[in-house]
């Protein structure tokens, strides 16, 4: 009985060494291909967001970690430094909507340091489905409408949606999720203005793939 357990227990013992080096193997390969997807996903979010023939960086190795309640939360948000022969032109800055109807928006917001959108995306929601996803472009191209724009400042009654006598068109019976968007990305562009004096001082991300 003894010898049958101990065998047993060698066996298993065997099979989960076993396991777990093909398991540590598997991850050494793919690693690296894993980051190379991920870095292209994010270039290509980028590109949504912030036109290439602005800046002449590498924008993804251009990482910043930036705290501030006009971020939506109090969380760090990662910021990348778009550059034109090294003079700082804009930032693209992660961004939350609190306010949702369903909760949290996530954004990806891009503007330069005079209060113009460059462009901005959703990228994550729970909003509702065949009304408040209208915010993401698969969908609808309404987010579309607030590249170009310019925020004069936090009191710019232009920069809203037209129920509260703004300039930018909400979904037909929804204006909760197109008011959370517009008031982050505004909040954010704004944001992105008071930057230039303080660039120096950001912190690094580190590693900005991870």
């Amino acid at each position: 009985m003894l010898d049958a357990m101990r065998k047993n227990g060698l066996r298993l013992a065997i099979f989960a060494a076993v396991t777990t080096g093909l398991t540590a193997v598997v991850n050494t390969v793919t690693k690296p291909t894993i980051r190379h997807q991920a870095q292209l996903q994010q270039q290509a979010l980028f590109d949504q967001v912030l036109p290439g023939d602005r800046y002449d960086n590498d924008l993804q190795h251009a990482c910043y970690v930036v705290t501030d309640p006009a971020l939506g939360n109090a969380a760090p948000h990662r910021l990348w430094l778009a550059t034109r022969q090294q003079h700082p032109v804009a930032a693209v800055v992660e961004s939350t909507a609190p306010d949702g109807y369903s909760g949290n928006i996530q954004l990806l917001v891009a503007a330069d340091f005079s209060g113009k959108v460059l462009g901005t995306r959703v990228t994550e929601h729970h909003e509702t489905p065949g009304l408040g996803d209208k915010i993401e472009t698969r969908v609808s191209d309404w987010i579309l409408t607030l590249t170009g724009r310019h925020i004069a400042g936090a009191q710019d009654p232009r920069f809203a949606v037209r129920k509260d006598g703004g300039t930018i068109d909400q979904f037909t019976g929804a204006t909760i999720t197109p008011r959370a968007v517009v008031n982050a990305v505004k909040r954010t562009t704004l944001f992105i203005g008071t930057l230039p004096p303080r660039l120096s001082s950001l912190p690094e991300c580190g590693d900005t793939h991870e």
